[in-house]
């Protein structure tokens, strides 16, 4: 049996775009659909800063620090990861999708898997640490069927 058989679903995310994907023939050859997308808006780490750092006097010496800036691009991956694992979980609750194949970037992957619930957990069947997402699906199909058959 192929970790990609008929109807395992394939996600693939990175900190702003995910796709949902079902492949809808064998994992020999298969054929990925786009049964959802998820898009969130994340500027840049700059464009988040609107005041100049807060500043603190030091007390016992001379001199003050600037405290450090919240990463907002950063945070907001994470967050979107979360959405993520909530949205998986309402769709496995649901029995949309028995198998499971995570295509992540690394720090979403490390995420998710600290996020899904124990029943999406159980219907992974697979998980790739690469950014897919602005590959087109036949890419995204080849990719992903060379690196499950290298595991």
């Amino acid at each position: 049996m192929s970790i990609l058989e008929n109807g395992t679903w394939v996600l693939v995310a990175d900190g702003q775009k995910a796709l949902i994907l079902e492949n809808l023939t064998d994992g020999e050859d298969p054929h990925l659909d786009v049964t959802d997308e998820e898009t969130k808006e994340n500027p840049q780490t700059q464009d988040w800063a609107a005041n100049r750092r807060g500043r603190v006097q030091q007390s016992a010496n001379v001199g003050s620090h600037a405290y450090s800036d919240t990463d907002w691009h950063e945070f907001e991956k994470d967050r979107f990861a979360k959405d993520l694992a909530d949205i998986l979980y309402k769709k496995a609750h649901a029995g949309e999708f028995d198998r499971i194949v995570l295509v992540a970037s690394p720090q979403v992957l490390g995420v998710l898997r600290d996020e899904l619930h124990d029943e999406v957990k159980s219907k992974i069947v697979g998980e790739i640490d690469k950014t897919l997402t602005n590959h087109p699906v036949n890419e995204i199909e080849e990719i992903v069927k060379s690196e499950l058959k290298a595991a």
